[in-house]
């Protein structure tokens, strides 16, 4: 078969985060083999972002809460992807829902080729527990890793999405008046994440925002996204000059990339935010607490020069995602982080 015909079929459902730790890879791939046809296929919020992305790729809405609900959806969707003539698969997730995918495509389609992540469960258990913690395998090799034993080694060269100009990609929020913000730093702030071991203590994240509001050549953008999110951002906006919530005026994650292409620098926990500003080529400054940046999920092309952590609380790691409860019930890991520490990381 030429590789005119090649077409892979790459499956990441979710996390926002994760989904996002594949564009790098999938640019990769397309743009080393533009010859071979690429269709992703993950959550409907995905599709601005891989629009960027070259000409040969193009992407298939999992709509898990509509079309493809249940057993006999999953069953739906795997006849639309049959339909599309696939030569391979590349499970980016490995969870229940691809490995019936691909259990499918072996048992219907045997000429189809299938690879999955290797998640290395084992040492991400022994990572949390060393008391010396060495950097792990990065996800975004891991995710190379599927398309090499597919038979499509990459090199993992990505540079940032370009999105033309300031003028431009602000143009594609309605709502966002550029010319009435004129001050020279731009600086985001993403204060939520999943889990409560990864957010920043809401009155302590609130006292970066006093002190960075100070500064009157700074303008604040304010990122969230749930109802209880944006009364909290909104209230900061109000009190605080020359800070603004974009909770309610962004539409959609390409929107979100879009201002945030635009920023000086980025304050993210360890969230989905961090890997939207990396993909822009934004600096990002990233907090951590209940996780680690050695773990490999440290956003594309980030430094550990810009990382916020205690370093030498002993507890920490306590999970790989963050979602453990804390063993103290206070998190010291992100409440020992004063404010005025990531304030200097900020202008620094």
């Amino acid at each position: 078969m030429t590789q005119a015909a090649q077409h892979i079929i790459v499956l990441r459902f979710s996390a926002i985060g994760d989904v996002l730790m594949t564009v790098p890879v999938i640019d990769a791939v397309a743009r080393q083999y533009p010859d071979m046809r690429i269709t992703v296929v993950s959550r409907s919020w995905a599709r601005p972002i891989f629009g960027l992305l070259p000409k040969n790729v193009s992407f298939v809405p999992a709509d898990f809460e509509g079309s493809y609900r249940g057993f006999r959806g999953l069953n739906r969707l795997c006849r639309r992807l049959f339909a599309l003539h696939p030569t391979a698969i590349a499970d980016l997730h490995d969870v229940l829902r691809t490995q019936w995918l691909r259990l499918r495509f072996r048992l219907l389609l045997n000429h189809v080729r299938v690879a999955s992540i290797r998640k290395n469960r084992r040492s991400r258990r022994a990572f949390i527990t060393a008391a010396v913690k060495e950097q792990q395998q990065p996800v975004f090799e891991k995710y190379a890793d599927v398309f090499a034993r597919l038979g499509y080694p990459v090199q993992l060269d990505y540079q940032p999405l370009a999105l033309i100009d300031k003028r431009t990609a602000l143009a594609q929020i309605p709502r966002f008046n550029a010319a009435l913000r004129p001050e020279t730093n731009w600086v985001g702030i993403a204060p939520f994440a999943a889990h409560q071991g990864k957010i920043y203590p809401l009155p302590l994240m609130e006292q970066v925002v006093a002190l960075l509001s100070r500064r009157k050549d700074t303008r604040i953008f304010l990122f969230g996204a749930g109802h209880n999110e944006a009364d909290i951002l909104q209230a900061w906006a109000l009190k605080y000059p020359r800070t603004e919530s974009m909770a309610g005026v962004l539409d959609n994650m390409g929107q979100e990339l879009a201002l945030i292409s635009q920023l000086r620098v980025m304050l993210s926990m360890d969230s989905a935010n961090m890997h939207l500003a990396a993909l822009a080529g934004t600096r990002v400054v990233s907090v951590w607490g209940a996780t680690h940046p050695l773990g490999g999920f440290l956003g594309w092309g980030q430094r550990m020069a810009d990382v916020v952590q205690l370093p030498d609380l002993h507890c920490r790691p306590c999970s790989t995602y963050g979602n453990a409860p804390c063993r103290f019930g206070n998190y010291p890991c992100l409440n020992d982080i004063t404010p005025e520490e990531i304030v200097k990381k900020l202008e620094d």
